[in-house]
């Protein structure tokens, strides 16, 4: 199926490993010149070396103050993006209780303000081309909250509810905004999970993941692959009809409708 995205520009924020790098070879694969960026920069050019063409850019989405300086450099020696992959990197684990207030802010600065702001200043380039695509990554924990990710659970759900209200506004200029939300995907960051979980309940790591797998109507991890397929039709021309909404990767796990 041609996805005709081939030559699009796209930026993948976290796309030197996980999802975000199986999100960008498949951008690659359909033909799309592929941006990354990340802050470890020997991971970059890892990753950036399995793709033709692909560059990476350094950038700590934490450090918001930067933000417009990044996004200058990238269009000056990369082009303005026309697909965005907003995909960020996880808080602390802990609960939503008794938590720090500068916890609650440094993630809030790296998970949602990051977000925002690079959208805004790409924004404007898609609008006026009437063309661009853009996918936030967030997580099943938005809709039905993890125990342990009490931070993660609380801003990837304002990030779905913050592209839900873009949607609107944007729409009309042929420019789409929406969610991808994967369930357990078998990356560095569940079996990340995975073992904090095992700490606090201090229980073998081996009987999490088989109480998880339980609770995954197929039974097992989604793979990284899984979720750039999908990834990759919301950003084509094929889904221009889409925007506002999101798309559950996630095996069944949610429960509701």
């Amino acid at each position: 199926m041609d996805l005709n995205i081939a030559n699009r520009r796209a930026l993948v924020l976290g796309g030197n490993r996980g999802m975000g790098l199986a999100i960008a070879q498949r951008l690659a694969a359909e033909g799309c010149q592929v941006a990354i960026a990340g802050r470890d920069t020997h991971a970059l050019a890892q990753a950036a070396s399995t793709m033709p063409g692909a560059k990476g850019y350094r950038l700590d989405l934490s450090q918001t103050e930067d933000l417009a300086r990044f996004a200058r450099e990238l269009i000056a020696d990369f082009g303005a993006p026309e697909i965005l992959i907003n995909n960020t990197g996880g808080p602390p684990y802990g609960g939503a209780s008794g938590r720090k207030l500068e916890e609650w802010e440094t993630s809030f600065r790296s998970m949602v303000m990051s977000v925002i702001g690079l959208t805004d200043l790409f924004l404007p380039t898609m609008r006026a081309a009437h063309w661009g695509r853009i996918l936030t990554v967030v997580s099943t924990g938005a809709v039905q909250p993890l125990p342990v990710l009490g931070i993660s659970n609380s801003l990837r759900a304002a990030l779905i509810a913050w592209s839900k209200t873009l949607a609107g506004e944007i729409a009309a200029d042929g420019v789409t905004t929406n969610i991808l939300m994967p369930g357990r995907i078998a990356t560095e960051r569940v079996h990340i999970t995975d073992e904090a979980t095992a700490s606090r309940e201090n229980i073998p790591v081996e009987d999490v993941r088989r109480r998880s797998w339980a609770q995954i109507p197929m039974g097992r991890y989604g793979k990284p692959e899984e979720i750039a397929a999908a990834a990759a039709f919301a950003c084509s021309d094929l889904a221009s009809y889409m925007t506002g909404s999101v798309l559950r990767v996630d095996g069944g796990f949610v429960r509701h409708v």
